[in-house]
């Protein structure tokens, strides 16, 4: 029998494909100012914020893959161009959904030792991380969606079922 949590986070790895590719093509809309623009937001702007998402998800990828990655800081940015910043979303994306159609049951019994950007080394269940993963994505979407009502461009529903089972018209 399968574990039944490799299905789930193979619905969370599309869910989360799907879910930036909407916050992309509406952030998209968006002017440069507008996406720099500073905002009363824990990372400042949607373009910040959208970093933010790249630099954690990086980080746990590289985790889960049983390597190190040096920190950069939580607040990095890591691309200035959002054209660019997008590309490598989307790249991004594609390797987390690969990761997760190859997730092997025994990754998710095991327990995984890391240093946090703080210097701490922690001991936490696999699962428990994995679901912090796609949990810090949705969190932080939310943000940008709320950064986007500030806007004229309409925020996309992110709706995980309707993003995952839309509604047929």
């Amino acid at each position: 029998m399968t574990h039944p949590l490799i299905s789930h986070f193979q619905m969370l790895a599309e869910y989360n494909f799907l879910a930036n590719q909407k916050l992309y093509a509406a952030c998209a809309l968006l002017s440069e100012d507008e996406r720099q623009q500073i905002r009363p937001a824990f990372f400042k702007s949607i373009h910040a914020t959208l970093n933010h998402i790249m630099v954690g998800d990086r980080i746990w990828m590289t985790r889960f893959q049983g390597l190190e990655i040096p920190s950069s800081g939580l607040n990095a940015i890591l691309y200035e161009n959002f054209l660019e910043l997008r590309q490598v979303r989307e790249a991004e994306d594609r390797k987390i959904k690969a990761f997760f159609a190859n997730l092997d049951e025994n990754f998710l019994t095991q327990t995984l030792q890391y240093r946090n950007n703080a210097g701490n080394i922690h001991n936490d269940p696999v699962e428990l991380l994995i679901t912090h993963f796609f949990n810090h994505q949705t969190h932080h979407r939310g943000q940008i969606h709320d950064m986007l009502t500030q806007t004229s461009v309409k925020p996309p529903s992110l709706d995980m079922h309707r993003i995952l089972r839309p509604d047929p018209l």
